[in-house]
């Protein structure tokens, strides 16, 4: 049987604020980007907050817990008949064998739930619905990048690691300001935001913008990277996108707030 050193709890959750304003969202510069992360141009942001690490397995359980997956006030219309119509009661690989929800499918093979370790393999639905249950909401991405430009932040793990699974977060030394974990590497992080072209973008002739043109429609906006991803890919302009029902990738999810709700 699989065995593991018994789970560190995680970090009482924190949030690093931002003051709003204008701020920059795309790539800018000559470095490698695709298309879909320019043209770099500015957008109002208000008073808002991110989450200074990744929601837990057990933080997701309780939500399950809670009746969540029974309670259509917090799912979106589309999403709560998906989750009713596909019977979807827990997130994609998660198992219960008549004792509880106490096992997790992963790359390394069946192995048992982690409370403290990132919840993995959620849709858009469901990300959103937890955000809404926790008295939240899921960042825009231009927080999302404003955070992973700004922020002290502590990245997880990616592909060049050599790590089939994402990195729990630590109590981290005491500092006179909030690091952020887990912004790069672990898992992509979903958003608030569909996938749209930024203003004055134009696909480009051949197969990249046959690509990215058509499948700017339905879809959402995910950021980070995963414990899957490549370093380069790891910027602060990348733009992944699935449509809101897909969860088999390495997705996850981070909390945001306006501020004045803090």
């Amino acid at each position: 049987p699989h065995q593991s050193a018994a789970p560190s709890p995680p970090p009482p959750l924190g949030w690093w604020r931002h003051p709003g304003g204008l701020v920059w969202l795309g790539h800018r510069g000559e470095g490698f980007h695709f298309d879909n992360e320019s043209p770099a141009h500015q957008v109002w942001l208000e008073p808002f907050a991110v989450g200074d690490r990744l929601v837990t397995n057990g933080e997701y359980a309780a939500f399950m817990a809670d009746g969540g997956y029974q309670d259509s006030r917090h799912w979106m219309d589309e999403g709560w008949h998906w989750r009713h119509d596909h019977r979807i009661t827990a997130p994609q690989y998660w198992r219960n064998d008549g004792g509880g929800w106490q096992w997790e499918f992963t790359l390394e093979g069946r192995c048992p739930l982690d409370p403290n370790g990132p919840v993995r393999h959620l849709s858009w639905f469901e990300a959103d619905a937890y955000a809404r249950w926790a008295g939240a909401r899921l960042p825009l991405e231009a927080e999302w990048e404003t955070m992973a430009r700004q922020a002290p932040r502590c990245d997880g793990q990616w592909l060049d690691c050599r790590h089939l699974k994402p990195r729990q977060a630590t109590v981290l030394p005491e500092t006179e300001s909030l690091v952020v974990q887990q912004v790069f590497g672990d898992l992509w992080e979903w958003t608030a935001s569909p996938y749209r072209p930024y203003p004055g973008f134009q696909a480009t002739a051949g197969a990249v913008g046959e690509y990215n043109g058509k499948f700017m429609s339905s879809q959402f906006v995910l950021r980070g990277g995963s414990f899957l991803t490549p370093a380069g890919h790891h910027r602060s302009t990348y733009r992944n996108f699935f449509p809101p029902r897909s969860r088999w990738m390495a997705s996850g999810l981070r909390l945001a707030r306006d501020e004045a709700s803090l």
